[in-house]
């Protein structure tokens, strides 16, 4: 009946049986006269979700989230991973072969300069790394009287045989009634920011920006649209797209000779090169572009210029067409979404249903839409013990059936050509406890306190990140993640620069699109989580004495009220919550086909 074309549920390749991959790659750094080598889980520009010939860390580790880092010396070898995935890394990796360590607190390099002796030689791929990730490398390596070396090859690609080819995925054209703003116009507004700068040319390193930039879409990596493809763009002239030209066909082709000269991305070093030998300063991204580039133009006589890439402030700000398409994209997820949520109602509380029949129903519900073009992710289906794994993702060898007295976290998105979605409902399946009814109302009510934030202009994530935690601080109880993140428009699920987090600092602009997603795990029982989208939007307030800011929640998808202890909501919170199913079902209802379903709505978002 359902059916997922998007997702697997094949367990990767993991522990013991990977150790023989250790001993070789052991055996190939001692030939290359190495005592040590970094691995981490990147490809060339720092991408989220990498093609299979860049999983270098999960092929020779097992680890396959989508942080985290190994470094293998002679007699110790290690895995950092950050707190979403110390449990995921524990059974995935073999732990007599490597330690597990976290990958922030302390970083990397504290454990490095521990084990470390005068005289190693580390190695380290500067195409794998950014700048400040090698320089910090660097630091730990002279603490300890030890050397970083940049290799010209991989060593993991030396002994890994059966490693897939490259993508080549076709680039596609993303019109102006999806995108709003020809790529003549981003250009101008990107030169002027080049200027700004005081710099020669920038290297857009991050394929989203290229993406946006030249108004193409791809298909190099899983969920994203992403083709895989740099740009150098002078302050003033004709820009160069850099992608391989199997991916081209000849209206995509002639769609970026419109606006860009195109070359092979072999043809990026030269480029460069050839740039840098006549004294030109060259802005990188310091947060995606390759160490191996900031070598190069500095080796040239160039002069790299590491900052912030300007593209992505002025493609988190989305334009009124953007907007409109995300609205619209969220329409026709909230119809599948409401079909998926009645259908689990009724099948899931005789015990017949796994985690992997949810994840296929849910992706069968949005392929019925007729748009989907993807899902945004791999959908988290946790019941029980496994929804407080934060990024679970089920496997065959992990699909729990789903029981009576379990709660079903079920966090989704899709790709639509006009928006992207990410969504994450708590689902009673029977009846909650008291305690879990207790935890899920204080994450709502954080939920609904960013949900009604009002706050001025320059305002950070930061600043409004503790609004989403003081319900469950109050508690004693937290959640180890951010609250949101930034998302593209038909490009990644997570974009930043913006996000509500104790790490965000860039200011919330009107136009950005973020999640809203507090949520509390209680480890091998349960976990809660509510995820809506937010607009950032302008509001006025009657003597406000500086522009103020609000957020327009796009997500339209029922909140279990069974799960909601309607005694601790204020008068506020309860009203903002009534309104919200109103709308809900204003929306909603005349687009769904069949009674059943409209009577399962009306029911969960009838007024508390």
């Amino acid at each position: 009946m359902f059916e997922a074309h998007f997702q697997t549920f094949e367990e990767p390749e993991s522990g013991v049986a990977l150790t023989a991959r250790l001993s070789a790659f052991r055996a190939e750094l001692a030939r290359r006269k190495l005592t040590g080598f970094v691995i981490p889980r990147a490809d060339q520009q720092q991408n989220e979700y990498v093609a299979p010939s860049e999983e270098r860390l999960a092929w020779l580790t097992g680890f396959t989230g989508s942080a985290g880092l190994a470094i293998v010396l002679t007699k110790e070898a290690a895995v950092f991973v950050d707190g979403r995935y110390t449990l995921q890394a524990g059974k995935q990796v073999d732990r007599k072969a490597w330690q597990i360590e976290p990958l922030v607190d302390p970083p990397p390099e504290h454990w490095l300069t521990r084990h470390l002796s005068a005289g190693d030689r580390l190695g380290f791929d500067p195409w794998l790394h950014t700048s400040s990730a090698a320089e910090r490398l660097a630091a730990a390596c002279a603490k300890a009287g030890a050397e970083l070396v940049a290799v010209e090859s991989n060593p993991v690609d030396a002994i890994w045989s059966e490693r897939p080819a490259p993508p080549l995925g076709p680039v596609t054209i993303h019109g102006a009634q999806y995108s709003g703003e020809i790529e003549a116009e981003k250009l101008k507004r990107i030169q002027l920011e080049i200027n700004k700068l005081g710099v020669d040319a920038l290297v857009l390193s991050d394929s989203h920006a290229v993406a946006w930039t030249f108004n193409i879409r791809g298909a190099d990596v899983s969920h994203t649209p992403l083709p895989l493809s740099y740009a150098l763009v002078p302050k003033d002239g004709r820009p160069k797209v850099f992608i391989d030209h199997r991916k081209l066909s000849n209206s995509t082709r002639d769609h970026l000779l419109q606006s860009a000269d195109v070359e092979e991305p072999a043809a990026l070093s030269p480029t460069l090169t050839e740039l840098a030998k006549r004294g030109a300063s060259i802005a990188l991204d310091g947060a995606t572009s390759a160490d191996a580039l900031s070598r190069l133009i500095a080796s040239a006589g160039g002069k790299p210029v590491r900052g912030s890439d300007p593209v992505s402030l002025l493609k988190a700000v989305k334009n009124s067409t953007e907007i409109a398409g995300t609205r619209t994209a969220h329409q026709r997820d909230a119809v599948a979404l409401t079909r998926f949520l009645a259908w689990i109602d009724r099948a899931a509380p005789s015990g017949g249903l796994t985690e992997i029949d949810a994840v296929e129903a849910l992706e069968t519900f949005r392929r019925e839409t007729g748009a989907l073009k993807d899902v945004s992710f791999p959908t988290i289906a946790g019941t029980g013990p496994n929804g407080a794994i934060v990024h679970y993702r089920v496997t065959r060898k992990s699909n729990r059936r789903i029981e009576p007295g379990d709660l079903l976290l079920i966090d989704s998105g899709a790709q639509y050509q006009d928006g992207t979605t990410d969504v994450t409902r708590t689902i009673a399946i029977g009846t909650p406890t008291a305690e879990m009814r207790d935890r899920f109302t204080r994450v709502l009510r954080g939920h609904i306190a960013i949900a009604r934030a009002i706050f001025p202009d320059g305002t950070t994530g930061a600043q409004l990140d503790t609004l989403a935690r003081q319900y469950l601080w109050a508690a004693g109880v937290d959640f180890e993640h951010g609250t949101g993140h930034g998302v593209g428009s038909y490009l990644s699920v997570h974009e930043g620069p913006a996000r509500i987090s104790k790490l965000g600092t860039t200011p919330l602009k009107r136009g950005m699109i973020l999640s809203n997603e507090p949520g509390y795990y209680k480890t091998d029982a349960y976990g809660i989580r509510i995820e809506n989208l937010e607009l950032v939007i302008g509001t006025d307030i009657a003597g406000a004495e500086k522009p103020v800011n609000a957020f327009e929640t796009l997500t339209l998808a029922p909140i279990d009220r069974r799960l909601i202890e309607v005694g601790m909501l204020s008068e506020g919170e309860l009203a903002w919550l009534n309104d919200y199913h109103a709308r809900v079902n204003r929306t909603v209802r005349p687009q769904l086909d069949d009674d059943a379903t409209k009577l399962w709505l009306d029911e969960a978002t009838a007024k508390l």
